[in-house]
């Protein structure tokens, strides 16, 4: 893996990380045709090009992931996970399903958190996929390596507030016995992020990823079709 000869003590790194996996609120929702994640789209310089920067990546054709973090780190992990994912289809012949990509991520995750002369890697990931068997899914790696498969899972500053409104949302959907729309699971993971901001997000504020049965492609949504999704949101409110 990318080892990081850092010499100061666990506790300082333990505070960097935890302030720094929290700078951008970010949500990740399963539907019952597709799997989205979503997130802040923050420019730290006003100079910089906004369409270069990104924290949605694809892995595989099917399966990509949101990070939130820092920069330098999502991108190793980033790294070593399509390093995993073309190691697996090489050796099976097919693509890696979504939790064994996760355990894996997790477990190398893990390691960095054994030994003082290494710091964990200060990044959250969320991965949508779709699985053959299992179809939409959405796993969560933390700093310290654990992970696990989530309904709806939040990452940022406001986590317990987001996690709270999906948690409602997907309860009255279950108890509706109601089915949930590909339009539906996207503008559902949009309000989370509205809702937890307590402020009119624009289509340049976010950026989205999408993967459905359907299409069976991860792809990010353009600023148009972001741009929909908020003006059917805001007719709704």
């Amino acid at each position: 893996f990318f080892f990081f000869n850092d010499t100061a003590t666990t506790e300082i790194y333990t505070e960097q990380i935890v302030g720094s996996v929290r700078c951008v609120q970010e949500t990740g929702v399963r539907g019952d045709t597709c799997a989205v994640v979503c997130g802040e789209k923050k420019v730290p310089d006003r100079l910089m090009d906004a369409s270069t920067i990104t924290n949605i990546h694809n892995i595989t054709q099917n399966l990509g992931v949101i990070t939130t973090g820092i920069p330098a780190d999502a991108k190793a992990v980033v790294t070593r996970l399509r390093q995993e994912a073309a190691q697996y289809r090489y050796e099976n012949g097919h693509t890696i399903p979504v939790d064994v990509l996760a355990g894996r991520g997790a477990e190398l995750a893990q390691v960095f958190t054994q030994h003082a002369h290494i710091r964990p890697f200060g990044v959250e990931t969320i991965f949508a996929g779709i699985d053959d068997e299992r179809g939409p899914q959405i796993y969560k790696i933390d700093p310290s390596g654990f992970h696990c498969g989530y309904r709806g899972t939040t990452s940022g500053l406001k986590d317990q507030e987001a996690n709270n409104y999906l948690e409602k949302a997907i309860k009255k959907k279950i108890e509706n016995n109601s089915k949930q729309s590909d339009d539906e699971t996207i503008q559902l993971a949009i309000s989370t992020l509205q809702t937890v901001l307590g402020s009119d997000l624009k289509a340049t504020d976010l950026e989205v990823g999408f993967v459905s049965t359907t299409e069976n492609k991860f792809r990010k949504l353009t600023e148009q079709e972001i741009e929909s999704h908020l003006n059917i949101l805001a007719t709704r409110d």
